[in-house]
């Protein structure tokens, strides 16, 4: 098939609804051992990084928290200094296995406590009072799209907008609603013009680089992406679905999404990067019991994600990544909540990490208005995945070079 032949042909396609960004590399066969995989979490709202690790020797920590701190005999001590929340017994499991590592102190200079400009930083990975709105995941992608085992190389899972992060991208990222599941619509079911439109997708979708130089770029430049996983992909989603109507799961839980994207990288769809979100964290008032709940919704996420994947060995090129906008402030305040502040943590999880915690504690002694003062810049940590799990140029992402952090194992 030849462009003319497309042209004369893609009118078949007029009428057809805007089909997802699937590239054409989803069509060949995918080589899952070859690459790995990060799955970003982000805590919106601020979570509250010092009841999350936790400086239990520390007596100032009870008394900046008289009603929220946590017992020393509830704390899930990772040695004889600091521990974890209660809720988090899985990661505390991976921690003993030596999967996971806590990055102790982490922020960036001039921190601000706006939920939208903090996280815009984050998202953007650049400390500017005015960030791009380029993504740093978004900026990752032309590296990403060049892995062996093809597929999209960003999916966004979730109800929300696309988030920033993965975001300034043309082609590469898209996302998955679990309310909204995707339907092949290329006519009436079991019509001459469905079957002959599916042809014609298969077709364009089994064409190699090398097939045509230049009706590829074409298809490409049109958005018009391979149908050629879809019926693979609504199988697994329709799996997924089965198995939290049975559990008595809604739709969308950080639980489902993340049973979901365990199910796609055992299946070697070839993505790089899953993107999830939870939101609550912002807990001004009342604090214990709603941080408890998210906290152990996060804790069940990763523990359904690593049970699916251990099976077929693919934790091992698994590695999860948390992360939130703020912390909170060192002491309470009156309505037993806390509120915005800098300074906090952040969870690297799998086979994959170091293990254990990188940095010191932040003091409680010395604060700057209140907050926790960092001393690790976030960008550390992204340059470290970037360059040494991703094998993206970190550089050219953030715009400058970091030094990396000592945060994940040496792989084969």
């Amino acid at each position: 098939m030849n462009r003319r032949d497309f042209l004369r042909r893609s009118t078949l396609l007029a009428t057809t609804p805007l089909i997802p960004a699937f590239i054409e590399r989803t069509a060949r066969a995918a080589e899952p051992e070859k690459d790995t995989v990060l799955v970003v979490i982000e805590m919106t709202g601020g979570n509250d990084g010092l009841n999350t690790v936790i400086p239990f020797r520390d007596d100032n920590y009870y008394k900046m928290r008289p009603t929220i701190g946590h017992p020393v005999n509830t704390v899930l001590k990772l040695n004889d200094s600091i521990g974890i929340h209660p809720s988090l017994n899985t990661l505390k499991q991976m921690h003993d296995q030596g999967a996971l590592t806590v990055v102790q102190g982490v922020g960036y200079p001039n921190p601000d406590r706006s939920h939208f400009e903090s996280m815009d930083r984050w998202h953007c990975g650049e400390i500017a009072a005015k960030v791009s709105g380029n993504g740093w995941l978004a900026k990752s992608v032309p590296d990403l799209a060049k892995s062996k085992g093809g597929g999209v190389p960003v999916v966004h899972v979730g109800t929300e907008k696309l988030p920033m992060a993965c975001r300034g991208t043309t082609q590469g990222v898209f996302t998955l609603n679990q309310e909204q599941p995707f339907e092949l619509k290329l006519g009436l079911p079991g019509s001459e013009e469905e079957d002959t439109r599916k042809k014609l997708l298969k077709e364009v979708a089994g064409l190699g680089v090398n097939d045509s130089q230049e009706l590829l770029p074409f298809v490409q430049r049109r958005h018009l992406q391979t149908y050629s996983a879809f019926d693979k992909l609504q199988k697994v989603m329709k799996e997924s679905e089965t198995e939290r109507l049975r559990g008595g799961m809604a739709a969308n839980t950080l639980y489902a999404k993340a049973d979901l994207v365990g199910r796609l990288i055992s299946q070697g769809f070839g993505t790089r990067v899953f993107y999830l979100a939870i939101d609550g964290f912002d807990t001004h008032s009342n604090q214990s019991q709603t941080h408890a709940g998210l906290m152990q919704q996060i804790d069940q996420a990763v523990a359904v994600l690593f049970n699916r994947l251990r099976g077929n060995g693919d934790d091992k090129r698994t590695l999860v990544m948390t992360f939130s906008e703020f912390g909170r402030r060192a002491a309470e305040n009156g309505s037993k909540g806390t509120d915005h502040g800098s300074g906090s943590s952040m969870f690297l999880v799998g086979p994959g990490a170091r293990g254990g915690p990188v940095g010191t504690h932040p003091s409680l002694t010395d604060l700057t208005d209140g907050d926790l003062k960092y001393h690790t810049d976030f960008r550390r940590v992204y340059a470290t995945i970037l360059d040494q799990w991703l094998n993206v140029d970190s550089k050219t992402v953030l715009g400058e070079k970091f030094e990396h952090m000592d945060l994940l194992r040496k792989r084969a």
